[in-house]
């Protein structure tokens, strides 16, 4: 493992129809939408932990105890945590706050970002080094990924979660705070119809790409990728 000292936070909501995705149920319904996500959040648990990077805590919303989470448990080298706080940003506070009694850095990431790879982590705990906070930003204004050393309030306080101004915003207090940005390649997240196309970049997920006319009628049980070694 490259950075032992270092952990790698993966935040999910439970695949659950109309919960998840809902941005996308008029392409693929409310339950294509859920299977999406659960087929997204497999392929970035997979992802992370194949990559062998870091530790990984896979931090859930609203509990621990849907299924396809101990699944996920069962199969994958990682530690499940429960989200805590009332927004998002006060749940990304607590989850980064905890990791770093144990670990030297963290790394913040959702799992719905097909397009981030591992070579993106590992560049972002590399940057971590030498920079207090590192960001891969998204197209749409916001970020996919965030790392930090130290506990810095000011990044996740009053923040204007789901809007366009999230990236340019976290610029903004990184500067005021004296707090060393590095960041990253620019990255798109699946959020809404249009970025379905775009699955047909990612070998896992790319069996998506013109199902908005084909939607399952329930959302399917999880059908996990064997375990390394397996």
């Amino acid at each position: 493992m490259q950075f032992p000292d270092a952990r790698i936070l993966i935040f999910a909501r439970a695949p659950v129809p109309g919960r998840v995705k809902t941005r996308l149920i008029p392409a693929l319904g409310t339950e294509g939408a859920c299977a999406l996500y659960r087929d997204c959040l497999l392929h970035v648990v997979e992802m992370a932990c194949v990559a062998g990077l870091a530790p990984v805590e896979l931090w859930c919303a609203p509990d621990a105890t849907h299924p396809v989470f101990a699944q996920l448990a069962s199969r994958w080298p990682l530690t499940l945590r429960v989200q805590q706080g009332d927004d998002l940003g006060a749940r990304m506070r607590h989850a980064a706050a905890a990791a770093l009694h144990g670990a030297r850095k963290v790394v913040l990431i959702g799992s719905d970002v097909p397009a981030l790879g591992s070579v993106h982590l590992q560049r972002a705990l590399c940057d971590l080094e030498a920079f207090e906070v590192v960001m891969n930003p998204a197209e749409d204004g916001g970020y996919v990924l965030l790392g930090v050393r130290t506990d810095h309030p000011g990044l996740f306080e009053d923040m204007p979660w789901g809007g366009e101004q999230v990236a340019a915003e976290t610029r903004r207090r990184c500067r005021a705070a004296g707090l060393r940005l590095r960041e990253g390649e620019r990255l798109w997240d699946l959020d809404r119809p249009n970025d379905l196309a775009r699955l047909a970049a990612v070998p896992a997920l790319e069996a998506w790409v013109g199902r908005v006319q084909h939607l399952p009628s329930e959302c399917p049980p999880a059908t996990l990728p064997p375990g390394r070694g397996e």
